[in-house]
């Protein structure tokens, strides 16, 4: 457990040097991001050295995969409308998250989240994290210490939208996680749904 603990700490201080106010002016997003992606590979790596026997390459992988992603995006455009009409911040907030892409190529930041970003963060954050405590306090709790810490580390932006939106997430892809148990169908569903949800099709309103 001491290099989980020290894994999650490092992954902690990474989400904050890339999401908190005092440092993201002095950083260029995406490139920080693609450091923290392969950052987070080497610690799944590190941390759970059998993570290669949770990739399970099969054609039932990735149709789950393709079908939770279009599952995530339905929730999430619905949730948009009812936090725009919830909360006065709900717009500002959500557009403050595109405003990331802004400046950037769109293929570009569509590759970095399909092929770099989503897959090291299910490796890190399902295949080693939430693997781990599972092993060590049992699946349930396992499952809902490792969403909460997914949801968590982005509580240095501040921003209420975003926090929530990394816990609705990380619960949806532990779940899956938690039945499924083959990091392909994770990494399937979180890059469609991150292309998806960043660059083609967006929900802001």
């Amino acid at each position: 457990m001491k290099r989980t603990l020290v894994a999650i700490i490092i992954a902690a201080i990474m989400w904050f040097v890339l999401f908190s106010p005092w440092t993201t002016i002095c950083l260029n997003f995406w490139i920080s991001m693609s450091v923290a992606a392969v950052i987070l590979i080497g610690l799944s790596l590190l941390t759970n050295k059998n993570i290669k026997h949770q990739l399970n390459f099969n054609v039932k992988a990735i149709i789950i995969g393709i079908v939770s992603a279009i599952v995530l995006w339905i929730v999430f455009y619905i949730g948009d409308f009812i936090s725009a009409q919830l909360f006065d911040f709900a717009k500002s907030q959500v557009a403050n998250i595109y405003n990331l892409r802004t400046g950037e190529n769109s293929v570009f930041v569509a590759c970095l989240l399909f092929f770099l970003i989503a897959p090291a963060e299910e490796l890190f954050w399902r295949g080693c994290i939430q693997h781990k405590l599972s092993e060590k306090y049992g699946e349930w709790t396992g499952y809902f210490i490792a969403a909460s810490i997914y949801g968590l580390v982005h509580i240095w932006s501040f921003n209420f939208m975003l926090i929530t939106a990394a816990l609705v997430c990380g619960g949806f892809w532990g779940l899956l996680y938690k039945y499924n148990k083959n990091i392909v169908t994770l990494i399937v569903s979180h890059a469609c749904w991150n292309t998806t949800i960043f660059v083609l099709l967006p929900i802001i309103q």
